[in-house]
């Protein structure tokens, strides 16, 4: 409320700085030109009273009175230009608040939406970690079903474990993060990731379209792992009925294709290049039902810059959104 009302206060003294402006231009420009009427009257008498001119018509074509015009013309240009440039200055500085105050107001949303979700992204695993322990101890249980608490707890732990690895990543992304290349065989890599989620999402169709002659490729296997789990997750997490996702590689001489291809529920083209800002995400914290941190996007991009690549959001066709991923390679 305190920042709207000194933004309130600024248009106020701005508006007030314009119209006294205004106001004195208007002053500046009747005195140039009363002083402009008083100098010509004053020149045209002395000049009836030498004798050089008789009437008006011949006073105008002096010499004189041309450059007392000329200057009085260049006065009123200079006038008109100084109040031009305090103008657009003056709205150049409203413009530049303005963008300075919405970026302010974002980012101070995605923080307050980060420290919601991270809240809850860290409360429910320790929670559940924190039942099935005290359970296992309070209680003796036949041995399956301890089994199946215990692999519970360790699906929680993972969960907790990719949750920090994501928030370092994404702070090592800012100041130190450089990539590691090695040669890789990039569709080994991503149907191992692959199985591991389907084995995390029984639920999920999971898919690779390659060509039997893929080459191996120089990249960092820990990004791309990274980049694979994140868009992967994204598109269970954002699937719009049973997660039907299609992961596409494709290569030329110089450059290798990365295709993420999911059937949920899209994303708008407004919100297409706004999904890679560190903490955003779609909607608000309080209406949100699927988890996240906003992380999982910004960490995409950041690596896929760090070797230098490109990555694109577009429309899957009936529906859904597909994660392109181009990166120029030396083999």
């Amino acid at each position: 409320m305190s920042n709207l009302r000194l933004r309130l206060l600024s248009y106020i003294i701005m508006a007030y700085m314009l119209m006294a402006f205004a106001w004195w231009s208007l002053l500046l420009f009747t005195k140039n030109k009363d002083a402009f009427y008083a100098k010509r009257d004053l020149m045209e008498i002395r000049m009836i009273a030498e004798g050089l001119v008789k009437n008006d018509g011949e006073f105008e074509q002096m010499a004189d009175y041309q450059e007392l015009l000329t200057k009085y013309k260049r006065q009123e240009r200079m006038i008109f230009g100084e109040a031009c440039v305090f103008v657009i200055t003056l709205l150049t500085g409203v413009w530049f608040i303005n963008q300075a105050y919405f970026r302010e107001v974002r980012a101070n949303q995605q923080r307050r939406n980060f420290l919601l979700s991270i809240t809850h992204e860290l409360k429910s695993p320790i929670a559940s970690i924190r039942l099935v322990l005290e359970t296992l101890l309070r209680r003796e249980l036949p041995k399956d079903k301890a089994n199946q608490l215990a692999t519970s707890a360790l699906k929680e732990n993972e969960r907790l474990y990719e949750l920090v690895e994501n928030l370092l990543l994404s702070a090592k992304l800012e100041t130190a993060y450089q990539p590691h290349f090695e040669q890789l065989n990039l569709a080994e890599l991503l149907e191992d990731l692959m199985a591991k989620l389907a084995d995390r999402h029984p639920e999920a169709t999971i898919a690779l379209e390659k060509n039997d002659d893929f080459p191996t490729v120089k990249l960092d296997k820990q990004g791309i792992i990274s980049i694979a789990n994140n868009l992967l997750e994204n598109a269970i997490k954002y699937a719009d009925g049973p997660p039907e996702i299609e992961v596409r590689l494709s290569s030329s001489e110089k450059t290798v294709v990365m295709e993420f291809a999911d059937k949920g529920t899209g994303i708008p083209d407004s919100e297409k290049k706004r999904i890679f800002d560190k903490f955003y995400r779609i909607g608000s914290e309080e209406t949100r039902q699927t988890k996240g941190t906003g992380l999982g996007l910004y960490i995409v991009q950041q690596i896929v810059k760090a070797h230098n690549g490109r990555i694109q959001v577009l429309d899957n066709q009936p529906k859904g959104t597909v994660f392109k991923i181009t990166f120029t390679v030396d083999g």
